[in-house]
């Protein structure tokens, strides 16, 4: 992750590996500091949520809605690294997929924002790091499993950079589903992923 996203200050110390990430629990995200560097940090996946709601938000869709728009801004964007995602299918039995690039789970980053929060989460009472990221439409791999939406997926360092830093209008452009010859799924049934192991 320090290489592939340029990292020039890491706080997260040794990451074990993380076969599977789900709401509430800690991840590691790439975002461009105050200071210049960008910063590798561990964060709390779940933004607050909004006065209507009563849970954490994991995904964010509706980037017009006024009260997602000024966590836009460059200083709250970020990159969550994965090597996969998962989508439960929309009908029952619920069956877990989860999809990735190709079979060794080359990585890539989902298109994030975060924010700091104060409150309790997972038992502790304090100043939090939470992260989002973006979904859009599916595309024709993801939506006979799950047709609602998808995560935003960036696969480039273009795109990388762009999310980062570009203009808001730059970095919204992104908000798209990726191409259905770059994704497939890798697993089904199972709830964590990783690449398999040569032997």
């Amino acid at each position: 992750m320090r290489r592939l996203f340029r990292v020039t200050r890491d706080s997260t110390g040794n990451v074990p590996g993380l076969p599977a990430v789900f709401p509430d629990m800690m991840a590691p995200v790439v975002r461009a500091a105050r200071d210049g560097e960008r910063e590798l940090s561990l964060m709390r996946w779940g933004f607050p949520p909004p006065p209507i709601g009563n849970a954490p938000v994991t995904n964010v869709r509706n980037l017009k809605s006024p009260y997602w728009r000024g966590w836009l801004k460059a200083e709250w964007r970020c990159l969550v690294p994965a090597t996969s995602f998962c989508e439960w299918t929309d009908s029952r039995p619920k069956v877990m997929h989860w999809f990735a690039l190709g079979e060794s789970r080359p990585l890539f980053a989902f298109a994030g924002i975060w924010r700091l929060w104060t409150g309790e989460r997972k038992g502790e009472t304090g100043e939090h790091q939470l992260f989002a990221f973006l979904t859009t439409e599916s595309n024709d791999v993801v939506r006979p499993i799950h047709a609602k939406a998808m995560p935003v997926l960036l696969t480039t360092a273009e795109e990388w950079e762009t999310w980062l830093v570009g203009s808001a209008g730059e970095a919204t452009a992104l908000q798209r589903s990726l191409p259905n010859n770059a994704l497939r799924i890798v697993a089904t049934g199972e709830k964590s992923d990783q690449a398999p192991v040569d032997e």
